[in-house]
């Protein structure tokens, strides 16, 4: 049986970070349905860089690296292997969104072309869905929304919970006769509530992208030792100089014989002690591999499977992927129903609140006068304000400005 007066407070609270939080959980629908479409939009405009035709001799990829120094005057971090012949070879410098890669024609030595995600569209899309093209100031306002976004789902639960004689047919019903404010609050109520699971998982993927969640996970891991182990990258890894480095012609064919799964990488040794690094990307993560190559003897000197990654970093990592569709069509789908979805439960929202507001009136719910709220909610608000530390503030905040007010309520009643 639900609390009729914790109910209504609960209630309060839902309406009003719903209506706040409203036009950013829009925008962040929108543009994460519209950003799933990154490789499809992106895939054609980048062939005539990435696909060449194959014919005569291959160049070394040793030939190859040198042609790509030349283009930014220094050494590049990785070389991809193609796959098929008719590929570019793709040299890397630097990651994520300060990645840019030069391509060269395997025959024929041109460069057919330089790669930066901030060279796209889609980088803005990305940049207005993570930090509505505010810098930092908008991550975390980004982040303060998304923190609400798991309270509202979890007040918005129990809201709508069905009471009394109601029974299960209230979790499918979409009352259509009783008028649009009724319709849209059902279907507000409904669809929110089997989105509900599926928008928690998404959202988690999208929290290790922030900056105070983020780091605070981050620290975690350290402390916890569940990140990725220190050599993960190499570091403290060491090629015993003896004579002249190995080509990287040499340490391709070592790549080639592993068959390894998705895109197959060579890290470059950084500097006369470093080691090469075969690894390959893949969204099947548990088949991630890397081995670690001395440069001179082509040894090999250490190696990690997906195995040695700890607990928190594998579980960050599978739902960072999954959040962006990664992991195959049925995935790809599934989020952009959810971005449709999330669209439609806060239209929904808006037009039942729009058809029941008043003129000159908030519409905000009212609270018992005596209601207090129980020591097992306010154990909750503290520990999702822990958990999520700009919602905590935000908490504080609001519960300063509520208490000052009533405070000058009191004064002016004297």
């Amino acid at each position: 049986m639900k609390h009729n007066k914790l109910n209504q407070w609960l209630w309060k609270w839902h309406f009003i970070g719903g209506l706040v939080a409203l036009p950013f959980v829009l925008l962040l629908a929108v543009t994460g349905g519209i950003y799933l479409f990154k490789d499809t939009y992106e895939a054609p405009q980048q062939k005539h860089i990435k696909y060449v035709e194959a014919k005569g001799t291959e160049l070394s990829f040793e030939k190859q690296l040198d042609l790509a120094k030349a283009v930014y005057k220094k050494q590049p971090n990785a070389m991809v292997l193609p796959k098929t012949p008719q590929q570019a070879t793709e040299f890397v410098w630097g990651r994520f969104s300060h990645k840019k890669s030069v391509f060269v024609n395997p025959y024929t030595g041109a460069v057919t072309g330089k790669i930066s995600p901030k060279d796209s569209s889609m980088h803005t899309v990305r940049k207005l869905h993570g930090e509505l093209l505010l810098g930092a100031f908008g991550t975390k306002l980004v982040e303060l929304v998304a923190s609400w976004l798991f309270v509202l789902i979890l007040t918005g639960i129990y809201v709508f919970w069905p009471k009394g004689k109601q029974g299960l047919a209230a979790f499918f019903t979409i009352r259509l006769k009783q008028g649009k404010r009724i319709f849209f609050r059902d279907l507000h109520s409904v669809l929110g509530f089997w989105i509900s699971v599926m928008l928690i998982i998404t959202l988690a993927g999208g929290m290790p992208w922030t900056d105070v969640f983020g780091s605070n996970f981050k620290w975690l891991q350290k402390v916890t030792h569940t990140g990725f182990p220190k050599t993960w990258s190499g570091r403290g890894l060491v090629s015993k100089p003896t004579g002249k480095p190995l080509p990287i012609d040499a340490i391709a064919v070592i790549a080639q014989t592993k068959n390894l799964k998705g895109i197959t990488s060579i890290g470059l040794p950084s500097g006369p002690k470093g080691v090469y690094t075969v690894f390959n990307e893949t969204f099947d993560l548990d088949a991630q591999e890397r081995f670690y190559y001395d440069q001179f003897s082509g040894a090999q000197v250490f190696k990690h499977n997906w195995k040695d990654v700890g607990v928190l970093m594998r579980g960050r990592m599978w739902v960072m992927a999954f959040h962006q569709g990664q992991f195959g069509l049925w995935n790809w789908i599934l989020m952009l129903s959810v971005a449709i979805i999330v669209t439609v439960v806060a239209l929904a929202g808006l037009l039942s609140y729009l058809k029941r507001k008043q003129k000159g009136d908030w519409g905000v719910p009212k609270i018992p006068a005596q209601f207090k709220v129980g020591y097992g909610i306010i154990v909750g608000i503290i520990v999702l304000g822990i958990v999520f530390p700009l919602f905590g503030l935000s908490v504080v905040l609001i519960a300063g400005i509520d208490y000052f007010k009533r405070l000058r309520q009191q004064k002016m009643a004297v």
